[in-house]
């Protein structure tokens, strides 16, 4: 049987490949090859798996982030840019919640605390509001241009900004 982070996680694949209406019972289930039985065994239907779904990814692309940066021995702000830049989900999976969050009150309202956090941390760890903010919008901004920056050009891109910062 699949256990509940496999069932999110899977959504979360799902979500950045086909986007929020794709995330349904019926391709979830495909996907993993599994009952709705099973699907029913961890969340009472769509709307509770959609919460749980946007919990999951605040938790894995934001807290999970912030928390390995903090324990991090060196400088916290490469940390998170090598959390940022490393291979896995990426842009995809950052554009599907902010096409969502236009679309649905519940996604939106995680989206905006998403950004806050984002910003408000690096703001922090940058010692400066300013540079925060346009370290955070270089990524957004990476994630939106067609095809979307990542590895290499994201991590040039922010590193730009950073040299300009004195």
């Amino acid at each position: 049987m699949a256990s509940k982070r496999d069932w999110l996680d899977a959504g979360l694949v799902l979500l950045a490949e086909q986007g929020a209406p794709s995330v349904t019972i019926e391709k979830l289930t495909e996907r993993l090859g599994l009952s709705k039985g099973s699907f029913y065994h961890h969340f009472k239907g769509m709307s509770g798996y959609r919460t749980a779904l946007l919990e999951h990814f605040e938790t894995e692309r934001t807290t999970r982030f912030v928390e390995q940066a903090e324990q991090a021995a060196g400088d916290k702000l490469r940390t998170l840019m090598d959390l940022v830049i490393a291979p896995g989900p990426g842009p995809e999976l950052e554009i599907a919640v902010r096409a969502w969050a236009l679309q649905d009150a519940e996604a939106r309202e995680v989206q905006e605390r998403i950004d806050r956090t984002r910003a408000d941390y690096l703001a922090e760890i940058c010692g400066d509001a300013e540079l925060g903010q346009a370290l955070y919008l270089v990524v957004v901004g990476a994630g939106q241009v067609v095809p979307p920056l990542s590895g290499r050009r994201l991590k040039n891109a922010l590193e730009l900004v950073l040299g300009r910062r004195k």
